[in-house]
């Protein structure tokens, strides 16, 4: 059994992040020009005037309109484009972003004490920052991550008061205590079994960290001690209970394809192959390995704001389970996912929740998820939506490949 180690670091190393001499990229937002409507040309003659024979006041009437249409045919010519910053999509506005291209968002956080103050993360060691509720957005860098000869991947972001944390691939750890304006690089040790995919911040000092191969661990002092929440690796657990008919466990590759957290600390994973799926409490020993009772491979699940679960599979479907808490037992629900598809699913409230997935699929359910209706607008988006974050009832983004970054307009 591959027993998990507790983690200790005896020195950390402080650096400081200033922003960038860059202005903020502020963009306006756009305005498609309705058409112009033309006026005919009024005619005041002189009273005094005999007034012109029939045939000649029509052929000047039409002389005059003529010359009027070319002329306001023109002026509507030589007007601007819109500038092509935000495109609003239904209740989403597209935020354009001052990054390459390439880049995949991964996660948003914003600092509570502070609404408006939020940071982005993505590839490429992308950090961007935001102060004014994710209108606009600036890089922000961190000077020892630079130093070094890594492109990190920064996977998760989370902010607790004034505390926040950053994981990323290769491993790299950071904390702020100052709302941001500074970051402290936690050193890490070697021992640490797989890559940080997930933390999240869960009292003063204190956190919870996840990695691709299942380790979980807390710390309650800025990250100077890690302590195992889970006694094995989830390759142990499967090879013990390997016999007890868990579909594909002896395909499993030793990492998760995706993993989600709830609310009262509950977690959910997919094989990386997607043909089972794992879940652990709070207080379990092991992580607890289901069989998938949907014939296609799972491509993500999650947790449904009533506490339920909710699972993708590849393909476009979407299922919803029976009843609240960890069961087997699901049910499809009809989706318009063109068969592209369907990568995460966001709860506003308990009963609207938005699904994002490939070539811009954008799905709405205002009924907790028995039905769903598409955006078309979202069609147009040549990018996959890979992520559904809700902030609060009234703050939402969609990341998604090639920059892609929505921000929900309520």
């Amino acid at each position: 059994m591959a027993a998990m180690p507790n983690l200790q670091v005896t020195d950390c190393s402080s650096l400081f992040a200033p922003r960038l001499p860059h202005r903020p990229l502020t963009l306006p937002h756009s305005r498609f020009i309705s058409k112009a409507s033309l006026q005919q040309p009024h005619h005041h003659p002189s009273s005094s005037a005999s007034p012109p024979p029939p045939s000649l006041l029509n052929r000047r009437q039409l002389i005059s309109q003529t010359a009027s249409l070319s002329l306001s045919l023109a002026t509507l010519s030589t007007l601007p484009l819109p500038a092509k910053s935000e495109e609003v999509l239904s209740e989403w506005e597209r935020v354009y972003l001052p990054i390459d291209p390439g880049v995949v968002l991964l996660d948003i956080a914003f600092v509570p004490d502070d609404p408006n103050h939020g940071f982005l993360l993505g590839t490429r060691q992308t950090i961007l920052e935001t102060k004014d509720g994710g209108n606009t957005w600036v890089p922000r860098s961190i000077p020892s991550a630079e130093d070094e000869d890594f492109n990190y991947r920064f996977n998760s972001i989370s902010f607790q008061g004034k505390e926040g944390w950053i994981v990323g691939k290769p491993a790299i750890l950071l904390y702020t205590s100052d709302a941001g304006e500074s970051w402290e690089r936690i050193p890490l040790s070697a021992q640490l079994p797989g890559d940080m995919v997930y933390i999240k911040a869960t009292g003063e000092k204190s956190a919870e960290m996840v990695t691709d191969q299942g380790a979980i661990y807390v710390t309650s002092n800025r990250g100077y001690n890690w302590r195992a929440a889970v006694q094995e690796t989830v390759s142990a657990t499967l090879n013990r209970t390997v016999s007890s008919g868990i579909s594909g466990a002896s395909y499993y590759t030793g990492t998760f394809n995706t993993v989600n957290r709830s609310p009262d600390g509950r977690y959910v994973a997919v094989s990386s192959r997607g043909n089972f799926y794992l879940t652990w409490e709070p207080g379990q020993p092991f992580w607890q390995p289901h069989n998938r009772a949907i014939a296609r491979r799972i491509q993500n699940m999650g947790w449904r704001a009533d506490g339920g679960l909710w699972l993708l599979v590849r393909g476009g479907g979407l299922f919803l389970s029976k009843g609240t808490g960890i069961t087997e037992d699901f049910e499809e629900v009809p989706v318009q996912s063109r068969g592209f598809g369907i990568l995460d699913v966001g709860y506003r409230s308990e009963d609207e929740a938005w699904a994002a997935g490939g070539s811009g699929v954008l799905l709405r359910t205002t009924n907790g998820g028995k039905s769903w209706t598409r955006d078309k607008a979202a069609d147009s988006i040549a990018a996959n939506l890979y992520s559904v974050k809700f902030i609060n009832d009234k703050k939402g983004f969609v990341l998604g490949n090639d920059g892609v970054l929505l921000r929900y307009l309520g």
